[in-house]
């Protein structure tokens, strides 16, 4: 459905809200894209600004590889259970006190990870950081979806993560900056400050979506019903874990890029941190792609193309390395074409499957989210245990969930005939 002629790529909901003013013009869409994309890029900051210092911070705590990786586990793994925790939360209570809350706790726990004495207390801290995080995620989401549906969500999606993508390309550079004066222990002071900032920004520039007579009861029998009727959706589950198994692949790369780039190839904090920029550009200019595709293809369609290159590339990755072909270049190339594939994927499978049910957008944000950082959380350390030696283990899984998204996609998302909803 087009938009109106001051916001062409608009659709609100047909019940008005106490924030739809912040969308009804260009220049307030704009800002709202920038205020809800600021707060959503504190989670990619938390996950990568310590990328760099992985090696480092092996030596310090005595720790070894996998154990290190547990660090990025153990905030994945808090990040999908605070999600289920606080998607029917915001439901009831609306999306700025979860919020508030969220970014004040994660500003806490940055501190605690700056003084943990070895890595099970960090591992542990960051569990209670991602758990802080999921609540920023699930409320950013779920404020999209109560302005906006179907190819408006994934267009507004696409924008936000413009605006993200600048976290993915600052971060692991910023960290190598913050490594040059201080020790990896001062990235999570940087953090801290951050999410102090943030509270300020989501107190003054993000009014409350969801009106008191749009919310859920947040009883525990009504969030299970609440759960049961998403779990009966099998296109929406499929999508779910879809988005889930994408997500993860990235962590796959995220986790084992720093070991495979510095410690096989030799690269420098600094260079592994430019290396890791120019993928996150790859992302962005996806991105931005999405919403010109949209003008001419269903959301499903731009889903099912990424999702076939993946499997595509991922293939061309593994052959790279284990026959070595092409040495860096022949690593580089697959790898960053990959991870630049994932940027048409991530708008359009949380669009479609959050269409499909905004009467509970907290809760399905919710269980989306869950199952990203989820299934994230337990791919990461795969990449570590099967081994650091070579780039091998690193392109071995993201191919194989690669694999398992295009058969969700082809065996039960793609042969729903109500797929696609009107927007």
């Amino acid at each position: 459905m087009k938009g109106s002629p001051a916001s062409p790529e608009l659709t609100l909901e047909a019940a008005p809200t106490a924030a739809t003013s912040m969308v009804t013009s260009r220049r307030r869409y704009v800002r709202f894209v920038v205020v809800l994309g600021a707060l959503i890029s504190l989670g990619p900051l938390t996950v990568d600004m310590y990328l760099p210092a992985f090696p480092s911070l092996a030596a310090e705590l005595g720790a070894g590889d996998a154990a290190v990786q547990t660090t990025l586990t153990g905030m994945l793994l808090g990040l999908g259970v605070g999600q289920l925790v606080v998607g029917p939360l915001s439901d009831a209570l609306g999306r700025r006190r979860p919020l508030l809350v969220g970014i004040g706790l994660h500003a806490a726990a940055s501190v605690l990870c700056a003084v943990a004495p070895d890595v099970v207390s960090l591992s542990a801290v960051r569990v209670l950081q991602g758990f802080a995080g999921a609540a920023v995620v699930v409320t950013a989401m779920a404020v999209v979806r109560d302005l906006f549906s179907g190819i408006a969500a994934a267009r507004m999606l696409s924008r936000l993560m413009l605006v993200m993508g600048a976290a993915p390309i600052l971060a692991p550079t910023l960290g190598g900056i913050v490594l040059e004066w201080t020790s990896w222990r001062g990235i999570f002071v940087v953090l801290a400050l951050m999410a102090a900032a943030l509270v300020a920004l989501a107190w003054f520039g993000l009014p409350e979506t969801l009106p008191v007579e749009r919310r859920r009861s947040a009883r525990p029998r009504a969030t299970a019903r609440t759960y049961a009727s998403l779990l009966r959706d099998r296109t929406f589950v499929a999508l779910v874990l879809i988005a889930g198994l994408v997500m993860s692949a990235m962590f796959a790369y995220i986790s084992g890029s720093s070991f495979v780039l510095q410690g096989i190839y030799g690269l420098s904090e600094q260079t592994y941190g430019l290396v890791f920029g120019i993928n996150a550009v790859g992302i962005i200019g996806f991105t931005q792609i999405n919403p010109l595709l949209l003008r001419r293809y269903r959301p499903s369609q731009v889903l099912t193309f990424a999702v076939s290159m993946e499997v595509v590339l991922g293939t061309v990755l593994v052959v790279t390395t284990v026959t070595g072909f092409g040495g860096l270049a022949g690593l580089l190339i697959p790898l960053a074409s990959m991870i630049a594939f994932v940027g048409l994927a991530l708008p359009n499978t949380p669009a479609l499957a959050l269409s499909r049910h905004g009467e509970a957008a907290g809760t399905a944000s919710a269980m989306l989210g869950s199952v990203q950082f989820g299934v994230g959380s337990v791919v990461a350390p795969t990449v570590g245990m099967l081994g650091s030696e070579s780039a091998v283990p690193m392109g071995a899984v993201m191919l194989g969930v690669s694999v398992l998204a295009a058969l969700l996609l082809f065996l039960v998302v793609r042969r729903d005939p109500r797929l696609e909803t009107p927007s």
